[in-house]
């Protein structure tokens, strides 16, 4: 996918998230069973599903509460971490390493499974899955942004601040913070797609929200037994997650490329 195509993609879907019935021409929560199971046409363009719910309906307003988790996640655990990790470059040795050897631990951990694992310990519910996917993107922000503070601290620039008498906390706030910011920023949006797809991966499972909600990796988990009678159900879903997280990818890393060309 080119980087056109790609923020062409991510502007339908910033519509479909932020104005739904702009796009969407059915109600989402609407059910006939007398038209459950139809295939794609000019009534329903993505089909109807076991309940006679337009597909495509769903699919727009899923867009919504399954990309907003992702940028939810994504938000907190960058701002969490770039809190974390700058303070631990700047604190005593034992509490940095202390820090330190608990975020490797959580690295060792893949995304996903570690996700799952803390909403197996606090129970299943959007809410839940939020959480979830915030603390496993968490430690990857805290380790770059400790990283980078250490960096930063090195710099000239910064050297020349506290010669000539300017305070820690102003230097660390003036100087050191937005290289910081700037820095994992970049690596945030990447992280947007890794944490809608560890989402709709929880929905999938059964753990985030429950039907009639339209959200796209619960639409997938209740199509993934039509898949031979009515593969529209679980399809166009999953090609909405799939889109969605290869024009992320895109987008990210086209802004990374652009950063590392600019500090280079």
């Amino acid at each position: 996918m080119t980087l056109g195509a790609a923020a062409v993609m991510l502007a339908v879907i910033a519509l479909a998230a932020l104005a739904p019935g702009v796009l969407a021409t059915h109600d989402p929560l609407l059910t006939d069973v007398r038209a459950s199971l139809q295939p794609p046409s000019g009534a329903h363009w993505f089909g109807t599903d076991q309940s006679g719910r337009d597909v495509y309906s769903r699919v727009v307003f899923g867009t919504g509460r399954s990309v907003g988790i992702g940028l939810l996640a994504t938000g907190l655990a960058l701002l969490v971490g770039v809190i974390a990790g700058t303070l631990g470059a700047i604190a005593p040795r034992p509490v940095d390493a202390a820090a330190m050897r608990i975020t490797d631990v959580l690295l060792a951990f893949p995304e996903f499974l570690l996700a799952l694992l803390v909403v197996a310990v606090l129970g299943p519910g959007p809410v839940n899955v939020a959480v979830a996917v915030t603390l496993a993107a968490l430690p990857v922000y805290v380790r770059l942004a400790r990283a980078r503070t250490r960096a930063l601290s090195t710099t000239e620039y910064v050297e020349a601040a506290r010669i000539v008498g300017v305070r820690a906390p102003v230097v660390l706030a003036t100087h050191v913070l937005p290289g910081v910011v700037a820095s994992v920023s970049v690596l945030a949006v990447i992280g947007v797609g890794t944490s809608i797809l560890a989402a709709a991966g929880l929905s999938f499972l059964g753990l985030g929200p429950t039907e009639p909600t339209p959200e796209w990796g619960l639409m997938l988990s209740s199509g993934r037994n039509l898949l031979v009678q009515a593969p529209w159900v679980a399809v166009f879903p999953g090609l909405a997650i799939t889109l969605t997280v290869v024009s992320v990818s895109v987008v990210g890393r086209a802004l990374r490329a652009r950063s590392e060309e600019r500090g280079a």
